[in-house]
């Protein structure tokens, strides 16, 4: 296994392990709860230069604008509303990960920052939507959908929409997708999922073979993969909650990345097979060694690296 990965992606493996299996701080990495700590100390994110961040109130939720600006001049625009946005030729909608538990943070909005470069200058809507405990099912796809109608009322083309998330965000992504479908509203032009968490139930092989073997969650039963706070009284298979569980029929081009030693790893894969026996173009990357949302490295190791190169791909053709 190890000779299939780099020796950056080697050290970025060993890090995540340790850190997330430290005596102290592994509980609370693992739970989420460390990641919660942070997002609220940490810095007002820094915008790129020649990009303006602009956050769209959606009421109970907000969206985070990333638009280019001609002047070359970065800024972020707190109070601007959908009156002083443009639509441009296409847009991304971008949803965040974090089990349902996690909001939006830093990390995320460099992210959106990088899908917009290799996009080729296209805007990014990064969805902030409601968390659990307090915002449990279904508050998270009817922020989704609220979002997503407030794109296409905003003039943009739902032919030229791409949506993508990671981990809870890309199980949010699909689940978005069969609700759209089911209500007769227009499906985006592609989608994109990282890690994607898409059956809550965990009945996957892979959480058996790989619950060791998983440098974030593995080793334990106190992790955000084993919390029901997301769906709490409602039935977790439902494909809304778990997509894993839906018909596909229809949908648009996937690209579906996944780390080999995740847990979630059948989180992933089945979703792909019963996409493509639905008639799906689903483009399916298993990578070797990897780990839970290791793209989160951007292009600090060749292996996330790759996977980013893959997005531009998928994003251009």
């Amino acid at each position: 296994m190890s000779d299939r990965v780099s020796l950056k992606g080697r050290t970025a493996r060993r890090i995540v392990r340790l850190y997330n299996h430290l005596p102290k701080i592994g509980p609370l990495a693992q739970s989420g709860e460390l990641r919660k700590r942070l997002s609220e100390r940490e810095k007002d994110w820094q915008v790129p230069e020649g990009l303006k961040l602009s956050i769209v109130d959606l009421d109970e939720c907000n969206l985070e604008l990333l638009t280019s600006i001609e002047n070359g001049v970065s800024y972020a625009d707190p109070d601007s509303n959908y009156e002083d946005v443009e639509a441009t030729d296409g847009i991304i909608l971008h949803i965040h990960g974090g089990g349902y538990y996690n909001k939006i943070h830093n990390g995320y909005r460099d992210m959106a920052a990088l899908y917009h470069n290799l996009s080729g200058g296209l805007d990014v809507a990064s969805l902030d939507y409601r968390v659990a405990p307090d915002n449990p099912y279904p508050a998270a796809l009817i922020d989704a959908v609220r979002a997503y109608r407030w794109i296409i009322e905003n003039g943009y083309d739902p032919n030229e929409i791409v949506v993508c998330g990671d981990s809870a965000g890309g199980g949010l992504t699909l689940s978005l997708c069969l609700y759209l479908r089911d209500n007769e509203m227009p499906l985006p032009k592609k989608i994109i999922t990282m890690s994607a968490w898409t059956d809550l139930t965990k009945s996957g092989d892979s959480y058996k073979y790989n619950y060791n073997l998983d440098p974030v969650f593995g080793g334990s039963k106190d992790t955000l993969v084993y919390m029901d706070v997301y769906y709490k009284d409602n039935d977790p298979t439902n494909p809304y909650i778990s997509p894993i569980n839906g018909d596909f029929t229809g949908f648009p081009p996937m690209l579906m990345q996944v780390g080999e030693l995740e847990m979630l790893l059948n989180d992933t894969t089945d979703v792909a097979a019963k996409a493509k026996e639905c008639g799906v173009d689903v483009k399916l990357h298993v990578y070797p060694g990897m780990f839970h949302d290791f793209q989160m490295g951007l292009n600090t190791y060749p292996e996330s690296e790759s996977a980013w190169e893959e997005i531009k791909e998928f994003l251009n053709q």
